[in-house]
């Protein structure tokens, strides 16, 4: 596969922030003082991109101004494709109650080839785009770059966990390069395409409510978790190539749609506003724990979260477990026995989950619904309650994460059945849990 060479990509630093953007071969294409003089310089055209309605407030309000060499209207009508093994429909199979692990994703083989849009497959979710409420989780595995194609989500926001190989991400913004340890967040509206140079496999979760937030840091104060700072939105960066069939791919209401057109999407000069794709490398993460007694909440590792009406309940929460000091007193220390009112999907980009060394690996993934218990598997919890207590590293060289929804997640057929990866012993990794209570009874 072809080495992809993009050089010294550049990033505009903060979360949220009114950003403003031009490619210097073309300086002062944005317009001076406002968003729609008579005439754009260079003869561009002006396009706005609102991520919220126009009376949203201030506070919350996201729109970008484009100025780009043709406008997103100019393009043949859409048609309705194939969907592939892309769903929202939650009905297909009976609900399972079960706790759920998948394992590793297939790889897709040299004879196949397939793009990051092509590959993508629908895990489970819940809700309805047309409503704006829901969520839906889809994993991906490609092995080649999409060529004169666009991918766009007009259902809701797209955020990307690459675990294996580099996503080449290029944007109507600009550029961005996203490796393994790395995350992005493409927002809805938002034209893009994916190359890459390697077999490439990852997660995807997708918020059909609202846009993603930093969770509020409470008493923590003004610094930890993911810091503003630390987060990339790619510079303004445009190609002007004519093209007989350049696609554009719809997600619209959970189907697929695809539309011709004469160019590039990828022709916007200038831009500026707060509504803009962004990426973030999780080694940045700054970890809060306790250093006292007992096991705090998993909310402390949250990156990201999408609220819902209900306050300090998440539509969905990213949530990390990075490498970290473990130093609690007379404390189990790894995540507890634990029924939850949100729902919890777990993925491993790399190394080894504390409360479950064997069987869940990287690629792979678990599921545990509303309500339904999970915890740490016998060694673990074996290991946790017995080993002499002292300052310990946890997690060296792995990072795992997890979506969790306040929505009971229906999972697809694909997931259930077609892709083989359904993990039918792992519920055997709690039966050997013994009663102790018992023996100190005889």
């Amino acid at each position: 596969m072809n080495k992809i060479e993009w050089t010294d990509l550049k990033y505009l630093s903060g979360f949220g922030n009114e950003f403003a953007s031009e490619t210097p071969s073309h300086p002062n294409a944005l317009p001076k003082g406002q968003n729609t003089p008579q005439k754009a310089p260079y003869n561009l055209y002006m396009e706005q991109l609102s991520g919220t309605a126009f009376t949203a407030p201030r506070e919350t309000n996201k729109r970008s101004w484009l100025y780009r060499i043709l406008p997103s209207v100019k393009h043949f009508p859409f048609k309705k494709i194939d969907n592939g093994l892309v769903t929202h429909n939650w009905n297909d199979e009976e609900p399972n109650p079960n706790q759920l692990r998948w394992k590793p994703f297939d790889l897709p083989s040299n004879e196949k080839q397939v793009d990051f849009v092509q590959s993508m497959a629908t895990l489970c979710g819940a809700g309805d785009a047309r409503i704006r409420h829901g969520v839906a989780i889809h994993v991906y595995s490609c092995n080649v770059s999409m060529v004169d194609k666009a991918f766009c989500n007009s259902d809701g926001d797209f955020l990307i966990v690459p675990q294996k190989g580099c996503l080449f991400i290029k944007t109507e913004f600009g550029k961005m390069a996203v490796a393994p340890n790395e995350i992005c967040v493409i927002q809805n509206g938002m034209r893009f395409s994916v190359e890459v140079e390697e077999a490439s496999r990852g997660y995807i979760l997708e918020v059909f409510d609202n846009h993603f937030v930093l969770p509020n840091l409470g008493p923590i104060g003004a610094n930890g978790l993911a810091n503003p700072r630390d987060f990339q939105t790619p510079v303004a960066w445009f190609e002007n190539v004519k093209a007989i069939h350049f696609k554009i791919i719809l997600k619209f209401q959970g189907n697929l749609f695809e539309s011709h057109q004469d160019h590039s999407c990828f022709n916007v000069v200038a831009w500026h506003g707060n509504y803009a794709p962004f990426k973030y490398n999780l080694e940045n993460f700054m970890a809060i724990n306790t250093v006292t007694f007992d096991h705090a909440d998993p909310s402390i590792f949250t990156v990201l979260t999408c609220p819902s009406l209900k306050p300090g309940t998440a539509i969905a929460d990213f949530v990390i477990f990075p490498p970290r000091w473990s130093v609690a007193e007379n404390t189990f220390r790894p995540p507890y026995y634990h029924r939850n009112c949100m729902s919890e999907f777990m993925g491993l980009i790399k190394g080894n989950y504390e409360a479950k060394k064997e069987g869940f690996q990287p690629g792979g993934a678990s599921l545990h619904n509303l309500m339904i218990p999970h915890g740490p598997d016998f060694d673990c919890h074996r290991n946790a309650t017995t080993e002499e207590l002292k300052p310990v590293r946890v997690a060296d060289g792995t990072m795992s994460f997890m979506f969790e929804t306040c929505l009971g997640l229906a999972v697809t057929k694909w997931a259930n059945k077609t892709c083989e990866k359904l993990d039918g012993e792992y519920y055997k990794c709690w039966q050997t849990l013994e009663d102790n209570f018992s023996k100190l009874s005889v």
